[in-house]
Formats: structure tokens, sequence, C-alpha cells
């Protein structure tokens, strides 16, 4: 599905429900809008909001439709609501460049004041945006402990235990109905987990590019695919690629 048209038709997907997983141990709920839910820690986790993406390119001479921003913080939103954390978790490449959160209209720093009102926020620094936010609420770093995870925002080499990181927007491919649909994805072998994009016009690599090599315990691994109204779950070697 569209990441920007989601924006407009979550009063069906929002009561729609999660898929449950856990990440070394510890439960997690996998949302179809984007969001990773931990119950026993309140912890919400979204990745890779490239907010501010249709502005950055503008500012490169390229026109995009400026609504992704706008869009993005939509569905944030809505999951914010559904689940009510103690603690939002965003990990990394939360602006598209480095100024886009200086440079951020008000009303949108309104929103995201909004929702991180009675509640945590960490923005993790990502390689878009490393030197953190500006005038938003919340604190910066670069990675994060806490309840037993380590949060970053790039995936250290290798097979890791309680790992939940973005940056590489994983997706995955399946056949539906004679057809191949490839749609973005959390990908967890249950001792890591890569969190999908959540800017709505981000895209996404395949489970079966190089760069996932030698992350994850391939005979363990799940793609928990996001659909239209619902978490698709698919084993990695039921994946097509």
């Amino acid at each position: 599905m569209n990441r920007l048209a989601l924006a407009r038709e979550l009063n069906g997907i929002a009561a729609m429900p999660g898929v449950e997983t856990s990440v070394h141990g510890i439960a997690a709920v996998c949302d179809p809008l984007g969001g990773l839910y931990l119950p026993d820690t309140g912890v919400l986790v979204v990745s890779d909001l490239h907010l501010e993406k249709g502005a950055a390119f503008a500012r490169r001479g390229m026109m995009l439709p400026p609504y992704d921003t706008l869009a993005t913080l939509t569905v944030l939103s809505a999951v914010i609501t559904r689940y009510d954390p103690k603690l939002v978790v965003s990990l990394g490449d939360n602006f598209h460049d480095r100024i886009g959160s200086a440079h951020m209209p008000e009303t949108f720093r309104t929103l995201i004041s909004d929702m991180a009102r009675g509640r945590e926020w960490i923005w993790i620094n990502g390689n878009h945006d490393p030197d953190g936010t500006v005038d938003l609420p919340g604190a910066c770093a670069d990675e994060l402990q806490y309840g037993g995870l380590t949060f970053r925002h790039e995936p250290k080499g290798g097979l890791q235990s309680g790992e939940i990181a973005g940056h590489l927007h994983p997706s995955a491919t399946v056949r539906r109905r004679e057809k191949s649909v490839r749609r973005p994805c959390f990908a967890t072998d249950g001792d890591r987990l890569l969190m999908p994009a959540f800017g709505v016009m981000s895209g996404g690599l395949d489970l079966r590019h190089k760069a996932m090599t030698g992350l994850f315990n391939q005979p363990s691994l799940i793609a928990h695919l996001l659909g239209r109204d619902r978490i698709y779950s698919v084993r990695f070697g039921s994946l097509l690629g």
C-alpha cells in the first residue's frame, strides 16, 4: 500500500490488530502502521521518519509533493494514540537532512509537541541527521540501552542479540494471487529486529539484498509485511527474490 495514501485511510487501518513477536525474549507487537510496541516497558519504536524530505529535495531544485511531513506525522499520531506509550524512540534519520529540523514549520513542531506531551521521547541520531534535532521535545542520543534492548540507527555487523535498528528500510516480496507483491516489513530472527521505514516517501531494501547478509539467522528469519489492513508474517525461505 502507498504510504502517502495511508494517512488518508487511518480510520479502518488503525483499528486492525498487530502481530505479536519477541526480540531477545522480550515481547513486542508489530503494528500495521509501522510502529513496534513493547508492552512490558511501554515503549513505542518508529524508524526513519525522514521528515521534511520534500523540503530537502526542494532545496536541491527537485520538486516533490510537499505533503510528506504532515502525512508521516498523521500516521505517527495514530499509532501513538493507539498505544499511549510512556516512551517514544525514533531510530534515526528522523529528518532527511541536517537542517530539516531547524527549518521545519512551526505547525509541525506543534504537532510533535502535542504527541510528546506526558511522555518521554528519544531521537536517535542517524546518518541523514547526525547532529540531532533543534527545538523539539525529548533528548537526542547516538544509541539507547533500555529494558534489556539496544536501540540504534544502523545495525552492527554480524549476528546481534537484543538489537532493534533501522537504516536499511527492509522490505520483502511475496506471491499473491499470481502476482508478486512487495511491502515494507519488520524483519526478525528472534534475536535482532530491523524496523521498516516509517516515512511515507521512504523506499525499501529487499531482505535478500547483499546489505542484509550476515545480519540474521536465516532459518529463523521472519518478515512481518505491512499490508493494507494487517500484518502478513512470512518465513524468509518462502519470500521471492
